[in-house]
């Protein structure tokens, strides 16, 4: 219709469009089989650990030194100085030493101490595989977070779901294989489950956003405002007919019927995808568990809930963010970092034993952390500032150590100084853990292949199970 109509400058842009599908120069195991669709599930590198992955994702920074790294030194000399430079950037250089104000107890078999700030989470230590040398670059909100999320701190690059959802294909052909549950749109927005330049197929799809009750969250675009179900499929049905007709008289056009997969996934959602976020159908006991209908846990309670249901649905990648940096805490480090932790304890712990109930967790992985930690020194009287410089984040499931610790911070803990992990690290260990090969996972795009970890990464084989 478009090669037809209007001297065939419609047919000229739409072409543009489209022609990104060719430009994938994926290994072979990668390329989509577009008769199938670009979602279509695809083979992984090698035997993956796991299928899908859960990021938790605490947006603010926790602090590691007050959750799961405790710091005796720190304790013994609160209110002296630091015996060392702060790093550039800092807003409070002067500021003294200021110990932890929660009380660290050793908790499962393994002994790992946690901060009374988690102690639900606490009861699931033994799953936990905890990482306390994370370190990243930016010292800003908006750098850290959009390395975590999409590998760089400056440019705009495909998330690390849409890496996963382009690497792997989708599950259930009627759920997007990448859903984000409630995203901050602070700090990168919409970059943060984005595509880039990789075909916007393998975008996340959002459920709400931070700014609004989960309750009330829906997707998006899937329920049409004027036809039924019918003549919808009608209608896709003769958009079908026209791409495949215009297939027939060019066969270097076949792209074209991936790009009428995001119609046809709209469609199908239109029926499943209200199921999937009735939490009518779970009993009261699943909902005491997360602290569904309660305060103050109501709100992450419903999103770890929900973060299941798409885990048990097939969902590749699922992301649950807690609201909008809630955890940056300059000032009144104990009251926001306590309000916070009581938010969130409880649905996380239901969480990882829901999913351990349904024989999920094997193959689940679950990623917990914010975009860096706090530092050791007080920013004004009773605050602290950002740390990229060593920090903690923790795993659990689908193959990593359980009831192990991994790295080390200094005796303060500024800086990681043992078995030091970048985030690059981190994501390549993550992609390592689905089948995928960091380095293999390629785009061309701009005239070279371009992957998540950049030119940088090693896979962390040292907390694999």
């Amino acid at each position: 219709m478009l090669k037809y109509g209007s001297a065939g400058f419609g047919s000229l842009a739409f072409a543009a469009l489209s022609s990104i599908w060719s430009q994938a120069e994926a290994a072979p195991a990668l390329k989509p089989d577009l008769r199938k669709g670009p979602l279509a599930a695809k083979p992984p590198h090698f035997a993956a650990r796991a299928k899908r992955v859960i990021f938790l994702f605490m947006h603010g920074g926790p602090s590691g030194i007050d959750t799961f790294d405790p710091k005796p030194r720190l304790d013994r000399e609160n209110g002296g100085d630091l015996p060392f430079e702060h790093p550039v950037g800092i807003i409070d250089p002067n500021g003294k030493l200021l110990k932890s104000p929660w009380e660290f107890k050793q908790h499962g078999q393994a002994g790992i101490p946690v901060s009374s700030l988690f102690p639900e989470v606490a009861r699931h230590v033994d799953q936990l595989c905890i990482l306390r040398s994370m370190h990243t670059e930016g010292q800003a909100h908006g750098q850290a977070v959009l390395k975590l999320h999409t590998g760089d701190a400056a440019f705009v690059r495909p998330s690390l779901g849409a890496w996963v959802q382009y690497g792997l294909g989708s599950a259930n052909e009627n759920l997007p294989g990448f859903v984000t549950i409630c995203p901050t749109m602070d700090h990168g927005g919409v970059q943060l489950f984005g595509n880039a330049f990789l075909p916007a197929v393998y975008q996340g799809t959002a459920l709400g956003q931070a700014a609004n009750p989960v309750a009330k969250a829906k997707f998006q675009h899937i329920q049409h405002p004027t036809l039924g179900p019918d003549l919808q499929r009608r209608q896709l049905d003769f958009l079908q007919k026209i791409n495949r007709d215009y297939q027939r008289q060019d066969a270097t056009e076949s792209q074209l019927e991936g790009i009428i997969e995001s119609y046809e996934l709209a469609f199908r959602m239109q029926k499943h995808a209200p199921k999937l976020l009735d939490l009518s159908s779970e009993s009261q006991a699943t909902l005491d568990l997360y602290g569904v209908g309660v305060q103050p846990t109501d709100e992450y309670g419903r999103q770890c809930l929900l973060a299941r249901r798409f885990a048990q649905a097939g969902v590749r990648f699922i992301q649950v963010t807690h609201h909008s940096f809630p955890w940056d805490q300059h000032s009144n480090l104990k009251g926001g970092h306590e309000k916070n932790a009581r938010a969130v304890d409880r649905p996380i712990a239901g969480l990882l034993k829901d999913l351990k109930t349904h024989g999920l967790l094997d193959d689940t992985l679950v990623v917990w952390g914010g975009e860096f930690g706090r530092t050791p020194t007080a920013e004004g009287k009773d605050g602290r500032d950002h740390n990229p410089h060593g920090y903690t984040m923790w795993l659990a499931g689908a193959g990593v150590k359980p009831g192990f610790i991994y790295g080390a911070t200094d005796e303060y803990g500024y800086y990681a100084v043992e078995n030091k992990v970048h985030m690059h690290d981190l994501h390549a260990t993550i992609l390592h853990m689905l089948g995928l090969d960091h380095e293999k996972l390629t785009y061309r795009y701009a005239g070279r292949d371009f992957r998540l970890t950049d030119v940088y990464g090693n896979v962390v084989k040292d907390i694999l199970a």
